[in-house]
Formats: C-alpha cells, sequence, structure tokens
C-alpha cells in the first residue's frame, strides 16, 4: 500500500514545475499569511515535538513524510532511508505546502491509512491545480480547476486515521462514516476577501487558510464544556465534547481536569496531588503496549492499546467524586487542561520548547454550592 502511495505521488511530480510557497504568495498574499501562521507550515526542521518523534521511530527512515513532507521530489528516498530530509531544497522545507495540497485529485480509502493521490502532469504544460471555487481563475503559473474532493473528503488523506505496522490503530481523527465537511467548516471558516489580489470576480469571502485548532485560543475554548451539579456527599462533573472528532487525537496530547473546592479562600479538596493521572477519570489520554505490556511512548512500535480514557464526538461524560466535607457556599472551581507533550513523552523526548510541556488552559467553570 505504501508503495502504490509512493509510486502515485513521484508519478504526478516527474514533469509539473514545483511551485513554492512563496512563489504562489504573489497572487494570493493574504492567503499566505494565513498559511504562515498556520501549523501546515510546520515541518520537520521547525517543530521540535515532530522532528523528535520521528527521530525515535527511526534515525534513518522518515516514515512521516507522506504526510509531514508530502510535495519532496526524493519521497520515496526519504522513507526507505537513502536519504535524509535537507534544508537545500524547497519542496522539503515548505512542509505541507500550497501546490501538494491543491494537487490532490482524490483519496483513496484504504485499512493502514488513506492515501493522496495527486494529479499526473504533462511535459511542458502548466500544473493543474485544485480547489472548491466555482469556476475559477487559471494564471500564467497553474491551471485552476474545481474538485468536488476539496468541499468534503480533502482532509481525510492524512487527517483520518492511521494504524501502526502491528496493526495498532493510533491516530483516528474521522470516523469511516464521516467526510471532511465539519473539518472544513470549523478548520477554513469563510473569512472577508477574495482568494487572490486582483479578484476579477469580485469574491466576497475565501476559506481561511490558518486551519485554527488546538493552538487557537477561542477554538479551545468553543471545544469543550464544563458544568457542576451538587449530589449528596459530592459533586458530578459534567464534560461535553462539541467537537465531531474525539477529545483526544494524537497520542502525545492530553487533556485533564484540575478541580478544586475552595473554602473562606482556602483549598480544602483537589482531584489529584502532583501529577494529573492520579484522577483517572479526569485524565482525558492513549497509553499505548508492547508484548510484555511495558508502556510504549512512540506508539509506532506498539502491539495493542493499553489505559485509555477518551470523549467520542459530541459526547458528554458525567464524573463522579466523593467529598464526603462538601457544603454550602464552598466554591468549586473545575479547570480542563491541554497538554501538547504529556510528561512520560516529554521525558523520552528530552523537550525544550516550553509551550509543548506547559500546561494551556482551555476553559474555567466556577460553581457555588447551594
Amino acid at each position: 500500500m505504501r508503495t502504490f502511495y509512493i509510486i502515485a505521488l513521484l508519478s504526478s511530480f516527474l514533469y509539473a514545475k514545483y511551485l513554492t510557497n512563496e512563489s504562489c504568495k504573489e497572487c494570493h498574499e493574504e492567503i499566505y499569511y494565513e498559511y504562515q501562521n498556520s501549523y501546515h507550515s510546520k515541518t520537520y526542521f521547525n517543530d521540535e515535538l515532530h522532528r523528535k518523534v520521528a527521530d525515535k521511530v527511526s534515525k534513518k527512515k522518515y516514515d512521516c513524510a507522506p504526510c509531514h513532507m508530502p510535495a519532496a521530489r526524493n519521497l520515496q528516498a526519504l522513507v526507505e532511508g537513502s536519504e535524509h530530509p535537507s534544508k537545500l531544497y524547497e519542496d522539503q522545507t515548505d512542509a505541507i505546502g500550497c501546490m501538494f495540497c491543491h494537487q490532490i485529485a482524490y483519496v483513496k480509502k484504504a485499512h493502514k491509512h488513506n492515501i493522496n493521490v495527486v494529479a499526473k502532469q504533462v511535459e511542458g504544460y502548466k500544473p493543474n491545480m485544485y480547489g472548491s471555487l466555482q469556476d475559477p481563475d487559471d494564471s500564467d503559473k497553474h491551471a485552476m480547476l474545481n474538485n468536488p474532493i476539496y468541499d468534503k473528503n480533502v482532509c481525510l488523506g492524512c487527517h483520518s486515521h492511521k494504524r501502526n505496522d502491528q496493526d495498532v490503530l493510533i491516530f483516528q481523527a474521522i470516523q469511516e462514516n464521516q467526510d471532511a465537511k465539519e473539518c472544513i467548516k470549523c478548520h477554513m471558516p469563510m473569512v472577508n476577501g477574495g482568494a487572490e489580489k486582483t479578484n476579477k470576480k469580485g469574491r466576497m469571502q475565501h476559506h481561511s487558510h490558518e486551519f485554527v485548532g488546538i493552538h487557537n485560543e477561542e477554538m479551545r475554548k468553543e471545544s469543550v464544556d464544563l458544568a457542576v451539579k451538587k449530589i449528596p456527599n459530592g459533586i458530578e462533573v459534567i464534560v461535553t465534547n462539541k467537537m465531531p472528532h474525539p477529545l483526544i487525537i494524537q497520542a502525545a496530547r492530553m487533556k485533564y481536569l484540575d478541580i478544586e473546592v475552595v473554602r473562606d479562600g482556602e483549598v480544602v479538596w483537589r482531584n489529584f496531588t502532583k501529577d494529573p493521572t492520579e484522577d483517572k477519570q479526569g485524565a482525558f489520554h492513549i497509553e499505548f503496549l508492547n508484548d510484555k505490556n511495558e508502556s510504549v511512548i512512540i506508539p509506532s512500535s506498539a502491539t495493542k492499546r493499553g489505559f485509555v480514557n477518551n470523549l467520542g464526538a459530541k459526547r458528554t461524560k458525567i464524573l463522579t467524586y466523593e467529598i464526603p466535607n462538601i457544603q454550602k457556599g464552598d466554591v468549586v472551581e473545575v479547570k480542563m487542561y491541554l497538554l501538547l507533550a504529556k510528561p512520560n513523552c516529554t521525558k523520552v523526548l528530552d523537550l525544550e520548547d516550553e509551550t509543548l510541556t506547559k500546561p494551556t488552559l482551555m476553559k474555567h467553570y466556577s460553581y457555588k454550592v447551594r
């Protein structure tokens, strides 16, 4: 399956002149700057977490290239390990670049991971680029065609699911019966302005290419709801995942609840002491194991799943906490935090970027016991 993907990709770029992200800026300046602020612009060279995970998987091969460096002309060599990522080539430093994403002809569904099949290019002709615009304009650099997959399927090539070589599901954002319409609606919302500077057809809006997500404060707040209910001898904390995908998708991440009962300005109860995982129901994360039931931090080598505490798309979970001494007037403070790299991941990868290891507040809810 991997061989098919690589051959399809390499043949597609065999004759096409590579258009760099910088060259796209000439006509699509606003979209270019949106993209530069996105995590699609992050690559092996400037994303510490991705690079260190990739290096832990293999110092020789770069198996992540089909999704993280997809336009590389030496993609097969990167995956096989005969060549390594290099800053000398723009088709590698451009990360998940404009030309690749806009040359996807269709997405082939497959068991291990879906496959992006990009358009073949006839030698000597301008590249064909695809998008969702009706009646799009050509330019001196490329032809432009409408392709229906850009309305509902284009995200599925990389963001659907992934199984490792042991057939363990290590990533899943989209269920089999879902398409990418909600992905596009949330992560590529319509914003003011045409898709290109000249805007000859007077278009009023375009899809944002900032690909807002977990790194966006407003989206973090909107992704979950928290509530509290007093019960005999304790409380219930109601957590609602408002997203059309699971609360936890990536193995490195953790989202956890920090719950305090405050009385007269002092904390009289807390759901954990030092480590959020002390609270099994309030720490949302996925663990993987090997054949010896030992914890595996980098899931590419896992043979099975271990502890899983997750919350499905648009699902609600009620967590019960016994607090015998809770009383009228107490204030329950519930905070959900995000860790881009959970503690055991941090130790294995020796991460230096504090934004990866420092908890980020997602949501805060206060409740006064009556």
